[in-house]
């Protein structure tokens, strides 16, 4: 069974307990800056752990001392879902161990 999309309501309560997170077009975004390239690659491969462990990937990109996040659930035509807030805050609660804003 596919999982369902939220409603823009559901989305919005849910990004006020994400600071920095925003819904772009169907996805939430976040960009994080941090300290050095070894800091940013360092979160990017966090990022793919947790992503590895809750069997849900987001589009990641290193930049050079920037990670930027955007999350969408495929399996739902590309809509959020409760899924991607939850991949949303586990991120949020490891990335400021590398040193991101």
């Amino acid at each position: 069974m596919p999982t369902e999309p939220l409603s823009a309501s559901d989305i919005e309560a849910g990004l006020r307990e994400l600071p920095g997170w925003e819904l772009e077009g169907d996805r939430i975004t976040r960009t994080y800056r941090l300290p050095s390239h070894f800091a940013a690659a360092g979160l990017t491969v966090h990022v793919a752990q947790i992503q590895d462990e809750l069997n849900h990937h987001s589009d990641l990109t290193l930049g050079y001392n920037t990670v930027v996040i955007a999350v969408s659930t495929h399996d739902a035509g590309g809509a959020v879902t409760r899924k991607d807030l939850a991949l949303a805050a586990r991120i949020e609660a490891v990335a400021a161990g590398h040193g991101a804003k």
